[in-house]
């Protein structure tokens, strides 16, 4: 592919010897372990944090959303920082960060206050998802050595969503959801060390510098135009301040585009989306993670506040959605390397389509788990094809001195449809619970005083809150009318969902036809400005032995020069 960039040297045609190749892999798995961790542990505590907190289903919704907020708005700029400063400084400082935000929401007294650790915790993701997945891509240098990495990197990812919210659901069976924040700034610190002691840093600093006024204009645009999308459901979607969100972030995000093209370092170039391939990948890609995490905090609010499940049974269910990741890894570099990444793409949203249909067709008066667990296989296979597939298909066509640039707008078009997930099938919903609910709660035959009551818990905290009364409270009785909203309100957002995995599967067969299954551009895999890496590391682990690996021959390991 052809990129903007002031680079230009002979590509290097013989891999070199790498050093810290198994400890910079190991490092940057912990790494992204730890910040997927920390995006999936709240899924098995929503009911918790509804009961403690006494908080509306718009409140539940900021926590998700606080974190994926800001890990989205700033992952531009980390991936710069990484190219510009060092990859391995950029996941010790996310790390670092991750420890602050786990303890603020560990200690938080009030909702806000945990939303503020969220936020700092998504700063700390924002800078360890694009730090992370740079560190392995500085470290392959053939393409069967980028495909074994990326599935090794994957799947500590997709190991991360189940072992999340199961340490969650471990944790607080007694009731206490702040030890589950203590377990995540742990294992944060656990990811600092291995990344301080094993990892090998690695830049490119060359023609790269902050973009401020891209950063103001991205940040400011994207804030605006989520923030319309998550509270809209609240205010109403016709309210001035929703379309005045609305209209000002299209405003400053086109305002982004235009600075972008003009700047001399952009944060992110443009010309990265002259690649079919990396653009039609983009576009899906938020589509079909739109379906994945819709589809997960569907589950969490389903079982936890509207069904009142234990969290260790919510855990269970996101459990399952990984299984199938953990039985396709050893397959998944082999299929990335024989495989049209079309049909592997559109193989995964159509599963999850199907699996998130499946969902939405759920009886939520029906207390069982039984029916769940296709669903969730189906949506847990095929989201391993696909996040695979995406994330090889950027990285194999991206040159390696914009490698940062890169993992940052893979992991923040990813992100995106993360954030998106929560807040439309939340806003849906939610706010479709809430008409259905005033609307049949005047016909529901109940007593002046139990109206009375009903609406009171209503108006203050939604029908989350009437569902979750115990018998006997005032206005308890209207809590069967409260759940049937409710299970109403996620069949339509979940559907919502599956149409937008159906919508991907069809765009990528489209819009990839042709692009033919290829080994990573030679670029891609070399930086003729940077053939080995900055540093060695503390502690330096055996490589691996196998053909392809780099630095070996016949077995043996070449000296370091």
């Amino acid at each position: 592919m052809t990129t903007p960039s002031s680079v230009h040297a002979p590509v290097r045609a013989t891999p070199p010897p790498v050093t810290g190749y198994s400890g910079t892999l190991i490092a940057a798995c912990s790494a992204v372990f730890v910040s997927q961790a920390i995006s999936a542990l709240p899924a098995s505590l929503n009911g918790l944090f509804q009961s403690s907190l006494g908080i509306s289903g718009i409140q539940l919704t900021w926590i998700t959303a606080a974190f994926m907020v800001t890990v989205v708005v700033f992952e531009f700029t980390f991936g710069v920082l990484g190219d510009m400063y060092g990859r391995k400084k950029l996941v010790l400082g996310g790390a670092a960060l991750a420890l602050v935000g786990s303890t603020v929401s560990a200690l938080a007294p009030t909702v806000e206050v945990v939303w503020v650790g969220a936020a700092i915790n998504g700063l700390g993701a924002g800078a360890m998802f694009p730090g992370s997945l740079s560190l392995v891509a500085a470290i392959t240098h053939s393409a069967d050595q980028r495909a074994k990495a990326i599935a090794m990197w994957a799947g500590a990812l997709s190991l991360a969503c189940a072992a999340g919210p199961l340490a969650g659901g471990i944790l607080s069976s007694g009731g206490n959801w702040r030890l589950s924040y203590w377990f995540l700034a742990v294992i944060a610190v656990v990811a600092l060390l291995l990344t301080a002691f094993l990892a090998v840093e690695s830049s490119a600093p060359e023609g790269r510098k902050l973009d401020v006024p891209g950063q103001l204009a991205f940040a400011a645009g994207l804030l605006l135009v989520l923030y319309g999308v998550i509270q809209g459901a609240e205010d109403g979607w016709g309210s001035p301040r929703i379309i005045g969100a609305f209209v000002l972030g299209a405003v400053l995000l086109g305002l982004f585009v235009l600075i972008e093209n003009r700047v001399a370092s952009p944060i992110l170039h443009l010309g990265l989306f002259r690649d079919r391939a990396f653009a039609s990948t983009a576009l899906v890609a938020v589509l079909g993670m739109f379906t994945f995490l819709g589809f997960g905090y569907g589950v969490s609010m389903w079982l936890g506040p509207v069904q009142h499940m234990p969290p260790i049974m919510i855990a269970l269910a996101f459990v399952i959605v990984q299984a199938p990741t953990f039985v396709l890894v050893p397959l998944l570099s082999r299929l990335l390397r024989v495989v049209s990444p079309m049909w592997l793409l559109a193989g995964g949203w159509a599963l999850m389509g199907i699996g998130t249909l499946m969902f939405s067709r759920l009886d939520v008066t029906h207390h069982s788990f039984a029916p769940l667990v296709v669903p969730c296989l189906l949506v847990g296979f095929g989201f391993a094809l696909a996040l695979n597939s995406m994330t090889a298909v950027a990285l194999n066509n991206v040159p390696m001195h914009l490698v940062g640039m890169g993992s940052a707008t893979i992991n923040m078009i990813r992100d995106l449809g993360f954030a998106l997930g929560p807040a439309l099938v939340g806003s849906i919903a939610l706010g479709h619970a809430a008409r259905a609910f005033d609307r049949n709660l005047g016909t529901a035959g109940l007593s002046p005083a139990d109206l009375q009551a009903a609406q009171q818990v209503n108006q203050l905290a939604g029908p989350l809150a009437v569902s979750g009364l115990p018998q006997g409270a005032p206005g308890s009785l209207a809590s069967g009318i409260a759940l049937q909203s409710l299970g109403d309100g996620f069949s339509r957002g979940l559907l919502v969902a599956a149409i937008a995995a159906f919508a991907a599967a069809v765009l990528t067969v489209v819009l990839m036809a042709g692009v033919t299954v290829h080994d990573p551009d030679p670029e891609a895999l070399f930086d003729p400005l940077h053939p080995a890496v900055d540093s060695t590391p503390v502690v330096d682990l055996p490589i691996p032995v196998h053909p392809d690996q780099p630095g070996f021959e016949r077995g043996t390991r070449h000296d370091h020069a």
